[in-house]
């Protein structure tokens, strides 16, 4: 375990004896607040090529991209376990039946043993939550991940993300309720917030049933709609240097409740998409920044709830 906080490493191992991998998976969903059900456009910051690996192409089944991805991975650890990981766009977004099909397909893929499936709180049907919830009762591992992002509303309509907060909180209790596991994605920096949103966010996640937590720092994407305000001076947003987002980071884990596993806390683009911050750093990089911070300040998830 990461000294100062639960890390992603510490919980998987909780559930499994061997080593295992994510494999993302673009199944070729949609979105709400991209096909005219709750908006056009979707979210403002949003480009999925920036986090899409090559061999995940909606134009390749399910079982084909788990093939790919088992192949680049298995080359190292041939006895690896994987987590199928439906990542692009909303991944419980359709016909309860194509649901189904697409979970069960690669839950039949060799070595898969699990799914983790990124969605919105708005996408969620109590229907396809009793299906999870039988899949866990065949010793299925399953993660709900949802997008937060925030916890304030203005910002989640700033960003047009078309859900608040409330939906939020109802989605994840709801998931819990059924007896799955629950994650959230948080965006740092997201236009007109600073680190006090950030801690209000951590605080309010702390009173939710969540097993893990991503948090990143916002990153302004070429093409996207976002990128077009920051540059007409519509919208302002935080460019935080790299020592000041490790301040905002260690405010996130003293806020949060420790039951609660970090999975990361930055996110990198390909160099060619991202506008800001550019501050030239792996992921690797910045944790090993962050992980001395922390050791440095003794740093303790959780001390700032019961202070």
């Amino acid at each position: 375990m990461n000294v100062g906080y639960r890390d992603f490493g510490t919980f998987l191992r909780e559930h499994f004896t061997g080593k295992v991998q994510k494999i993302s998976i673009n199944a070729g969903f949609t979105c709400p607040n991209r096909d005219g059900t709750l908006g056009t456009g979707g979210c403002t910051y949003c480009n999925n090529q920036t986090f899409n690996p090559e061999y995940c192409n909606p134009g390749k089944s399910v079982a084909e991209q788990l093939a790919e991805g088992r192949q680049f991975f298995a080359r190292k650890y041939p006895e690896m376990q994987y987590l199928a990981y439906f990542q692009a766009y909303t991944n419980t977004y359709g016909e309860m039946a194509r649901l189904r099909r697409l979970y069960e397909e690669a839950l039949a893929a060799p070595g898969v043993v699990g799914l983790i499936i990124g969605t919105r709180p708005d996408c969620v049907p109590d229907e396809l939550l009793e299906y999870l919830a039988s899949l866990k009762k065949r010793g299925v591992f399953v993660l709900v991940e949802y997008g937060v992002e925030t916890s304030r509303n203005d910002t989640l309509k700033i960003i047009n993300r078309g859900h608040t907060w409330e939906q939020c909180a109802d989605a994840i209790n709801r998931t819990a309720a059924h007896g799955i596991m629950t994650g959230a994605h948080i965006i740092a920096g997201l236009p007109g917030e600073g680190a006090a949103d950030v801690v209000r966010t951590a605080r309010l996640l702390s009173q939710l049933p969540l097993d893990t937590v991503k948090l990143h720092q916002l990153q302004i994407i070429r093409g996207t709609r976002l990128a077009r305000q920051v540059a007409d001076g519509e919208l302002a947003v935080k460019q935080w240097s790299v020592d000041e987002y490790i301040c905002v980071c260690i405010d996130f884990i003293r806020n949060l409740a420790p039951t609660i596993a970090i999975e990361r806390f930055t996110s990198q683009s390909p160099d060619n998409l991202l506008i800001s911050p550019r501050w030239g750093l792996k992921n690797y990089q910045f944790a090993n920044l962050l992980q001395r911070a922390i050791c440095k300040d003794k740093v303790c998830q959780g001390s700032a709830l019961y202070g």
